[in-house]
């Protein structure tokens, strides 16, 4: 059924979907801006091993009752005995109070080490992210100029852009912290967005050498999409599957990159089939429409100066 659907018939109503989505996210981002987390901003982490083993909900359940309910907690070794507590810059006091109160709730503890995180390191990590997005943007860029030509290239990386702004947008909108696993949930969606476009665009490609007479380039993509689209589709889906798994058994420090990665891999799919397409199909009838109405405007020309001698 899917391999006969007329999908660019309906391409102006996924870019719409599309559009919606991202119009409300960057509104979000502009009005309520992004929940930096900790990895981007100013912070103290401390490295504390326990003599028994402890629970990361434990810890956050102790911190709260000490006014430190937006501390990150890591327990971290076989052994559940080393925490990592990453919170807000901290005095020595307000350190001393902390570290007394978790002793009192929860045990004897050591403290192996603490670091304050300032903002000029912080500043140094997204610039360092961005660069990092940059960087791979523009070697996907080239790699898809090489192997295809410059329209395929353009219009995968403007579905890359696309699938940035869906993640970063809804990631806004439900107040989801940007931090490291984020970063890394987000280069990860770009390169499997990009391999899900190149394999539609493998497709469109070798259709065009065999085109079928009087088949239109509407009907060719289509044809294209519907060879591809389950092998989209259950690719996407096993990985899916198990990026769910880990979001609803896993812990709490991987939930908000399991969050990223099914929302990105999603977009990813949607952007390779939805946007990439069509972007790349109407940027081609739109320079064949060009050369048509330059051959017709040529072949005016020799046609008129015959015309124009016979009258002198």
């Amino acid at each position: 059924m899917l391999r006969n659907l007329s999908y660019m018939k309906a391409r102006w109503f996924w870019i719409g979907i599309s559009l919606i989505i991202t119009i409300a996210g960057l509104i979000s981002m502009g009005v309520r801006g992004l929940n930096y987390g900790l990895d981007f901003q100013s912070g103290t982490r401390i490295d504390i091993v326990f003599d028994h083993q402890i629970e990361a909900s434990d810890i956050r359940t102790a911190l709260a009752d000490l006014g430190r309910g937006d501390a990150k907690v890591q327990v971290v070794g076989s052994d559940k005995k080393e925490v990592i507590i990453v919170t807000k810059s901290l005095s020595t006091e307000d350190r001393r109070a902390m570290q007394a109160g978790l002793g009192a709730k929860l045990g004897k503890f050591d403290v192996m080490g603490m670091d304050d995180v300032g903002p000029e390191f912080s500043k140094e990590l997204v610039n360092a992210t961005l660069m990092a997005v940059l960087l791979a943007s523009v070697g996907m860029l080239i790699y898809m100029t090489i192997r295809f030509e410059y329209r395929f290239a353009t219009a995968g990386i403007i579905a890359l852009l696309h699938d940035a702004l869906i993640l970063t947008g809804i990631f806004s909108l439900i107040g989801k912290e940007i931090n490291i696993p984020f970063v890394a949930a987000l280069l990860t969606m770009l390169g499997y967005s990009i391999n899900d476009t190149i394999v539609v665009y493998d497709r469109i490609r070798e259709n065009l050498k065999n085109r079928k007479k009087n088949e239109t380039l509407d009907g060719l993509v289509d044809r294209s999409i519907g060879e591809v689209i389950w092998r989209s589709i259950g690719t996407s889906l096993t990985a899916l599957l198990a990026i769910a798994a880990v979001y609803v058994f896993g812990g709490s420090t991987t939930k908000d990159f399991s969050l990223a990665l099914l929302v990105g891999i999603t977009s990813g799919t949607y952007s390779s089939i939805f946007i990439a397409s069509p972007i790349w199909l109407m940027w081609r009838k739109a320079d064949e429409r060009r050369r048509l109405q330059a051959k017709a405007a040529a072949k005016s020309k020799v046609a008129a100066k015959p015309a124009k001698s016979g009258a002198k």
